[in-house]
């Protein structure tokens, strides 16, 4: 298996939240992050998640172009070919952080491709899209969300909410680090009574379970749709003491809704690993990672920079050494450096060594 089915897709977010794992999901920028992602994932024997974001979408189309729908169906097409390469995994296509602005140039176009390839027998393009409605009233959230999870459901997607505000910055969007950034148990019950649990039709979402999220009744149903609930989420990079994570919040939520979601992990960056691991049993089966692998990826290439100064530039009427500016030679110390990161992601998350056969 190298790209998921719906079906394929499902089982794997059943089998994250029943086996108390979650899958990193990686940003990507190009094919050369893309086969970064697909190495650390290859290497650490682990199913995973390839997101791209909105910048990321317009800038995979072309610096000048900036189509979001060009760059993801480029994007879809070229990973599929690649991930060809690696049958012992599986990993599903996202689309990251769409605010309202971008829903009718992005993804509800995305949506409508889907749509029609599925009423010809074919598998979607992707297998989940986001809804950012952070920046929004919840009932607005909560309206739009609506509308989506009815097409997802023809596209035979997933859809991904996200209920609060995740502060710091991320393509262009941001948000300031208060009280915002925390949801709330009301939040969550208001979420289920206007779209249901997270568990589709073949799963209850119901059960007895003591609020981990990860022993009620009815999860092997597929997911419906997965829920950013913020706890105190950032993105970026922060010294220590700035983020006051609230993983414990997620119990108090999955607790107050019998069990009700699939859940995911924004802004994880500089995560402790206890916040991380008690996200995750509270249901966590997927984490954003961005920042981390971006600088990975980076500071390798500075680091060749900086060692081959003379080489890589042309100082003092010499010539240099083509194989040191070789865009292959650096670019290769960073798609390893960037898969190091991938690898150590699913090992702190659970996922290594675990990939469905």
């Amino acid at each position: 298996m190298t790209v998921a089915t719906p079906e394929r897709y499902s089982a794997m977010l059943a089998a994250a939240r029943n086996g108390g794992y979650a899958y990193p999901a990686i940003n990507v920028t190009s094919s050369q992050t893309l086969n970064a992602a697909l190495q650390g994932f290859a290497d650490a024997e682990s199913d995973g998640i390839i997101q791209v974001s909105v910048g990321g979408a317009a800038y995979l189309s072309g610096q000048r172009v900036k189509d979001r729908v060009v760059g993801s169906r480029a994007f879809a097409a070229y990973a599929r070919e690649v991930a060809k390469q690696y049958p012992g995994i599986t990993v599903a296509f996202h689309t990251d952080h769409c605010a309202e602005q971008y829903l009718g140039e992005w993804v509800d176009p995305l949506l409508d491709l889907e749509i029609e390839q599925v009423s010809r027998g074919e598998e979607p393009l992707f297998q989940s899209h986001m809804w950012d409605g952070s920046t929004v009233p919840l009932g607005r959230n909560l309206e739009i969300a609506q509308r989506l999870l009815e097409k997802s459901a023809r596209a035979h997607t997933v859809l991904e909410i996200e209920i609060g505000a995740v502060g710091g910055e991320e393509d262009g969007h941001s948000a300031e680090i208060n009280e915002k950034l925390y949801s709330t148990p009301d939040d969550a019950l208001r979420v289920v009574r206007e779209l249901g649990p997270s568990v589709g039709a073949s799963g209850s979402g119901s059960g007895s379970g003591s609020g981990n999220g990860v022993d009620g009744a009815g999860l092997d149903g597929a997911a419906r749709y997965m829920a950013a609930f913020t706890f105190g989420n950032v993105h970026g990079a922060y010294k220590p003491g700035v983020v006051k994570l609230r993983p414990e919040l997620l119990g108090e939520i999955q607790a107050a809704t019998d069990n009700a979601f699939y859940l995911v992990f924004h802004g994880g960056s500089g995560s402790r690993p206890s916040e991380i691991a008690e996200a995750v049993r509270h249901g966590v089966v997927k984490m954003n990672i961005d920042t981390d692998t971006q600088y990975a990826f980076t500071r390798a290439i500075a680091g060749h920079m900086m060692t081959n100064y003379d080489k890589v530039l042309k100082i003092d009427g010499e010539v240099g050494e083509k194989g040191e500016y070789d865009p292959r030679s650096w670019g290769r110390e960073a798609e390893d450096s960037m898969a190091e990161r991938v690898v150590e992601a699913c090992v702190q998350l659970g996922s290594a060594g675990k990939a469905l056969r």
